[in-house]
């Protein structure tokens, strides 16, 4: 039983942070910020604009161009970033809500940056355990721009972090792809390394930790974090890309396209050598910057729309996330012309 994605959409903030700008808060050079972070600017959210806002507004879009009604949508699935409009709060309900998707269940997945080959993973496996499944939107944001102090160097690695969403309607007839397999590693070791540090049952949230920025993302040793990410990361990325593609009967070779997170260059022009793909047969981020688990969702969208993709492709979506997981899905592009048009 296949699962196909009937379209894709995305969605970015008007407002933009330049290199510029990032460079005048951080105190980092701005040729750094462009040349070795990869930035050239990234979208901000305005103060009301919220993840539900920003996923909603990706499903809306999804579902108006494959002309779904959302009365027909039997599950809405979240699973971008785990800092949302409230705390100790679902998204998922939300944004259902404010589709109108009415007749669907809402499920929520707290996978950070690895989140899209994640969720397509999780989706996938639902409707083929669960046949009476016709369509599933699995939707995406991240506002974790807001999360930041450029001031605090031990944070840097995140300073590429952006807002904005992305979305895909699952189905089981027609669509512009099929889902294949995928494949995660996970190494708790680095659990604690990457956090927000008040606000869970360790630290409760208070009027101390907001003063001294405890409720902002930090890092609690940058130089363990790296040198164990230096040694596991590129090996686990090319592990389950392998994993992934060998569960479809496929290899390294057969991949037209590679949609990943945004990372720093030096690490994407590394994780392209060691899978032995040429630039141009992936999409670099650089004007969005890193928006949880969005970005490879978001790259496939966009190489639907421009053009990229032709039938028959094999697109790797390949991501990793704090915690640590790495996290890759293959599918097969089905077919020529724009996404988001039901055929």
């Amino acid at each position: 039983m296949s699962v196909r994605i009937a379209g894709t959409a995305s969605y970015l903030p008007r407002h933009r942070m330049t290199a510029t700008e990032i460079s005048a808060l951080s105190g980092i050079p701005e040729d750094v910020i462009v040349e070795r972070f990869g930035l050239s600017g990234k979208h901000i959210a305005p103060p009301g604009e919220h993840v539900t806002d920003m996923a909603a507004k990706a499903g809306a879009q999804v579902l108006a161009e494959t002309g779904t009604d959302p009365a027909d949508v039997d599950a809405v699935v979240y699973f971008g970033s785990t800092w949302k409009d409230h705390a100790v709060w679902q998204a998922a309900p939300r944004i259902a809500h404010l589709l109108g998707t009415h007749r669907a269940f809402a499920l929520e997945l707290d996978y950070v940056s690895c989140g899209t080959p994640v969720a397509f993973r999780v989706c996938r496996d639902l409707m083929v355990a669960e046949p009476h499944l016709r369509r599933v939107l699995a939707v995406a944001a991240s506002r974790e721009s807001y999360l930041l102090d450029y001031t605090n160097n031990r944070s840097r690695f995140a300073f590429n972090f952006g807002d904005g969403a992305a979305a895909a309607l699952l189905t089981r007839d027609g669509g512009v792809a099929e889902l294949l397999e995928s494949e995660m590693i996970t190494d708790g070791s680095f659990s604690h390394q990457v956090r927000v540090p008040a606000g869970g049952s360790v630290e409760p949230a208070s009027e101390h930790t907001v003063r001294n920025g405890r409720h902002l993302i930090d890092v609690s040793d940058p130089a363990s974090m790296k040198e164990g990410l230096d040694r596991v990361s590129l090996p686990n990325f090319v592990r389950v890309a392998e994993g992934a593609l060998k569960r479809s009967g496929l290899g390294l070779h057969d991949v037209a396209q590679l949609c990943v997170l945004h990372m720093k260059r030096s690490m994407h022009d590394g994780l392209l050598a060691a899978l032995g793909l040429p630039a141009d047969r992936a999409l670099y981020l650089d004007d969005t910057g890193h928006m949880s688990g969005v970005d490879p969702l978001l790259a496939l969208d966009r190489a639907a729309r421009t053009g990229r993709l032709n039938p028959d492709d094999i697109v790797l979506l390949l991501a990793a996330g704090t915690g640590y997981t790495w996290a890759a899905t293959a599918l097969r592009w089905n077919r020529r012309g724009p996404v988001g048009v039901n055929r």
